[in-house]
């Protein structure tokens, strides 16, 4: 994918970017594959998948809502290297994010890529997401949370949903359908105060590959406990 069909591409879903936010991105590929060459950000490094599969594909979530609402608050957790919260931030600028993530070189990474894109309103923090959900300054207190991560439902579950603030959203960003993780998740999802409202299919232009989005209301707190100490999540998954 091109920039040029990038651009083209989300004018269809009703995603119009101007000359400075296409700078931005362009940017934005520029820093990856830079400091990919220092420490490991992404195997995707070829512009036109950079711009199908990190910049098109994070801006998937944006098809089926509304970002533009000022003061919206969106985490990022296991971010790596920006993927989604960085290319949503350039699209809708009135957003703020928050993004977590465990290893501090990637932090690193996205402080100085921020500083120099000019990105206002986005918040990084080095942490477990374990100990980042514990946290009384920011557990259930953002209307977003989102993770483009290969852990199942059940995990990324009691990672993010003790960040969502009642009556926001977890969106679980996922590379493959899998009814069995979701029948999996179910009660991890109900015990975290969630419930799952829907599931999105999308197609990437070009390839066709299917990603699907995972819709999970907050409708009540989360108890206390969740989530449970460092590792446990993975190593003890609720069931």
């Amino acid at each position: 994918m091109t920039p040029e069909e990038f651009k083209n591409s989300l004018k269809e879903h009703g995603i119009e970017l101007n000359d400075e936010q296409m700078a931005r991105y362009e940017l934005y590929f520029k820093r990856l594959v830079e400091w990919n060459e220092k420490i490991n950000l992404t195997a995707i490094t070829e512009k036109e998948d950079v711009y199908l599969k990190h910049f098109y594909d994070s801006l998937t979530l944006a098809f089926e809502r509304d970002m533009t609402r000022d003061g919206l608050s969106l985490c990022d957790v296991g971010s790596g290297a920006g993927f989604p919260s960085i290319p949503l931030k350039i699209a809708f600028p009135n957003m703020e994010i928050s993004i977590v993530d465990s290893l501090n070189k990637r932090i690193k990474f996205l402080r100085e890529l921020t500083n120099e894109l000019g990105l206002e309103q986005v918040n990084l923090y080095h942490s477990r997401a374990e100990d980042f959900g514990q946290n009384k300054e920011f557990r259930e207190t953002f209307d977003l949370v989102t993770a483009r991560a290969v852990a199942r439902l059940n995990v990324l579950a009691e990672l993010c949903l003790p960040l969502v603030k009642k009556d926001g959203q977890f969106l679980a960003m996922k590379a493959a359908k899998s009814e069995e993780e979701l029948v999996e998740a179910k009660k991890a999802i109900a015990t975290l105060g969630g419930k799952v409202v829907s599931e999105h299919e999308v197609s990437l232009p070009i390839t066709e590959d299917e990603r699907f989005i995972i819709e999970i209301d907050k409708k009540k707190v989360t108890p206390n406990k969740y989530p449970r100490k460092a590792g446990l999540p993975n190593k003890k998954p609720l069931v």
